[in-house]
């Protein structure tokens, strides 16, 4: 086992001699945070961590504030996997499913059949860009590799992996033609960083430091590093949010609410299990304009 920064972060990469360039992720405490609010199982913890990873890889192309939201939805026994990541490199995630459908080793078909894959991009000042894409690849790394063949006019490639403990991502993408201008030479160039990039092992990935696999792969080739970039769990939850959401219901429908509910609305962060709480004096507080400092938040 190699060292590893003791942060969350992910790390470019270029290829000074053609025009690719790289990221990789690596994933330990953020993913320990994601699965620490919910007990799954281990198929589902593996395919929430390569969401988490792709997640990480993808953050660096937002070129504004806002959100990047990966979604993945199906019939079968995970409808839901859903990671959401923000400019100030912030990440959360979590999943749905039904643990008597889920067997040990089962993959993404298994998991997800006929599902389909959402990537929204969410500007704080902006328009929301949305893009779909099937589910149909033999795993996420196929998925995301599909989802850009589509969108994209660039080569883009994808390795995610994830065992519980750690995520782990790789990604290579052309760059307009700059160093390598003739076509030929520029597929040639793509072709060669591909195919030693697929000789890499889920076992390497995970295991290995970033320059050791690098190293490995590409140990004929000019690679510039670049610095880590930090990553970590955050849930964007909060008391005010909550509050405004109470507020949307309108005053009659959130006082009924309080009533049935023996005197607390109770709303709880699917995401983090943080749970806020609601009286008929913060209720009251809230539509009189007055905000929610109050101090009946508690935290389960």
């Amino acid at each position: 086992m190699h060292d590893f920064p003791d942060i969350d972060y992910t790390q470019r990469f270029i290829f000074e001699e053609s025009d690719v360039r790289g990221e990789l992720v690596a994933l330990e405490r953020s993913y320990a945070e994601v699965l620490a609010k919910h007990t799954y199982p281990e198929p589902v913890a593996q395919l929430l961590g390569e969401l988490l990873a792709a997640a990480g890889l993808l953050v660096g192309t937002l070129k504004f504030d806002g959100l990047l939201i990966l979604q993945a939805n199906s019939s079968g026994p995970v409808p839901t996997l859903m990671v959401e990541i923000s400019s100030d490199r912030e990440i959360r995630g979590i999943a749905r499913y039904d643990a008597s459908l889920i067997t040990a080793g089962a993959g993404l078909r298994d998991l997800m059949p006929d599902g389909t894959l959402t990537m929204t991009i969410d500007p704080t000042h902006g328009k929301r860009y949305q893009g779909v894409v099937a589910l149909d690849g033999a795993d996420l790394s196929e998925c995301f590799t599909a989802y850009f063949k589509l969108s994209e006019q660039l080569g883009t490639r994808f390795w995610l992996h994830a065992d519980g403990k750690r995520a782990r991502g790789l990604l290579l993408q052309q760059l307009p033609a700059a160093r390598l201008t003739d076509p030929d030479d520029r597929d040639e160039s793509w072709q060669h960083v591909i195919a030693l990039a697929s000789t890499l092992t889920a076992e390497e990935l995970l295991s290995l430091d970033n320059e050791t696999v690098l190293h490995r792969l590409f140990h004929e080739d000019a690679v510039r590093m670049f610095d880590i970039q930090p990553l970590h769990f955050r849930c964007s939850c909060s008391r005010e949010r909550s509050g405004n959401a109470l507020v949307s219901l309108g005053l009659e429908d959130a006082q009924q609410l309080v009533i049935e509910h023996n005197g607390h609305i109770e709303i709880d962060c699917q995401f983090c299990n943080q749970r806020y709480l609601f009286d008929a004096t913060d209720v009251a507080q809230l539509f009189a304009g007055g905000g929610v400092d109050s101090p009946s938040g508690t935290h389960h």
